[in-house]
């Protein structure tokens, strides 16, 4: 069995290092002093990749100068161009980046060119010692893998393992690979599928976890803890980004905690368990109201996802301003349980929100957007609404969702009704009420 190792810069992932911790810039990449202040900003909260949107050979410049700046400041945290449509780009960034992202789906248009493009990034990649990162999202499958296996997790497992044969062909072992979903269900099952393909073939690359499009708040966190947790959990996985729309600076607690937890450095506040057949009563004494969550979380997410346990209870306490709250039959404790058998799948208590959390392709106020989206939907119970921020993450990586609202640019949306762009160029002030015009017509 050839377990291997990658190597981006100065960090090691797989080969039984720690799990190492990512995010990503929501800046744009062309604007270069605001780029290198919040990577300063990431790197002084812990992060340990720090992933930067790359839309077009111009931005390639912006990147260098940003990896210059940072140098000089004497921050090495590696840098890694995320890189969708354009193989040209990744193969440009590739000669000075640690590590270059792409999409397999998005890399090339056809099959054949794509093996060509790919043989080419990884001649570059060897000369420069420059990782990739082979990340497959759920919702970019191309139409050539889901007509043989459907949009389904074997298929996100088909579709990665054709590129990991590439790299075994091209002698190139560089290489992380992501299988991206925001159904946690299909996250998990994709990456267990892979798993267990990639032992099979003798051949183990490290694994990138995440829930893409988790959303923010509580739910966004649940959410994540989840889906990463469960594979975690079962020795699957090496390096994490929890995916949130908010501040990137907000991602790195959560995956620190993550990292933390699975690496043996922490416990879970948890005291006691009783199992009543299929029902869990659980019991905390939490330092933290933060720690409750995420303990809450991991220790049942994957007992919910598989389907081990039908229903939690929560009970205990936890601490909030050097007080102690109950959490024995409070709202709260209510509260915590919707959001984690939301997060599951197992029940909807509210609209499942898809929101990817930004970045420099993004061209409005994403996070103020989907907040605003979330207050007027709350009432809409298990439907499903996806708050885009460009057509890179839109109508592919939502493509579970009811409805959407893709940012064009230029201060327009899309609205879309499943996959179906309904409306086009609306004015951005505009677009909330024409949504929801939409949907309660729909709703009659």
């Amino acid at each position: 069995m050839n377990i291997l190792t990658v190597h981006a810069g100065n960090v090691t992932i797989g080969g039984g290092s720690p799990i190492v911790v990512q995010t990503m810039c929501n800046t744009h990449t062309s604007d270069v002093e605001a780029s290198v202040a919040q990577c300063v900003r990431l790197y002084e909260a812990g992060a340990q990749l720090i992933r930067l949107t790359v839309p077009s050979l111009a931005q390639v410049e912006s990147l260098r100068e940003i990896r210059r700046i940072l140098r000089d400041k004497g921050i090495f945290t590696p840098l890694v161009a995320d890189v969708h449509f354009s193989s040209e780009i990744a193969i440009a960034a590739a000669e000075f980046v640690e590590k270059v992202r792409i999409n397999p789906g998005n890399f090339h248009k056809d099959h054949e060119k794509a093996r060509e493009q790919f043989a080419r990034l990884v001649e570059v990649c060897k000369a420069n010692g420059t990782a990739i990162r082979i990340g497959l999202n759920h919702g970019s499958l191309g139409d050539r893998i889901t007509n043989l296996y459907g949009n389904t997790p074997l298929a996100m497992k088909e579709a990665v393992m054709e590129w990991l044969d590439m790299c075994v062909e091209n002698d190139f072992y560089n290489v992380v690979v992501s299988l991206k979903a925001s159904n946690t269900f299909v996250m998990v099952e994709a990456y267990r599928l892979l798993s267990k393909e990639m032992e099979n073939k003798g051949v183990i690359f490290p694994l990138h976890l995440g829930v893409t499009e988790a959303g923010n708040g509580d739910g966004g966190r649940i959410k994540s803890a989840v889906g990463i947790s469960s594979l975690l959990s079962e020795g699957i996985g090496n390096t994490i980004r929890v995916s949130l729309t908010e501040s990137p600076e907000n991602e790195i607690p959560v995956a620190q905690y993550l990292a933390d937890r699975y690496d043996h450095k922490l416990n879970s506040s948890m005291v006691s368990l009783i199992l009543e057949g299929k029902k869990a009563i659980a019991t905390y004494i939490a330092p933290s109201r933060e720690k409750l969550l995420m303990d809450f979380a991991c220790d049942f997410g994957k007992r919910l996802l598989d389907k081990e346990i039908d229903e939690v209870e929560i009970r205990g306490t936890y601490q909030e301003n050097g007080e102690e709250v109950v959490l024995d039959g409070s709202e709260y404790a209510e509260y915590l349980v919707d959001e984690l058998m939301q997060a599951a799948r197992r029940r909807f208590y509210r609209p499942e929100y898809i929101a990817c959390p930004g970045c420099g392709r993004t061209m409005y106020n994403l996070e103020s957007t989907f907040n605003e989206v979330k207050r007027r939907t709350a009432h809409l119970k298990g439907m499903v609404i996806a708050v885009m921020g460009c057509i890179v993450n839109g109508p592919g990586e939502m493509a579970d969702a009811d409805w959407g609202y893709v940012g064009e640019g230029n201060h327009k949306v899309s609205i879309y009704k499943g996959k179906t762009p309904v409306l086009r160029h609306v004015p951005e002030d505009e677009a909330i009420d024409k949504l929801l015009e939409l949907i309660e017509k729909a709703e009659d």
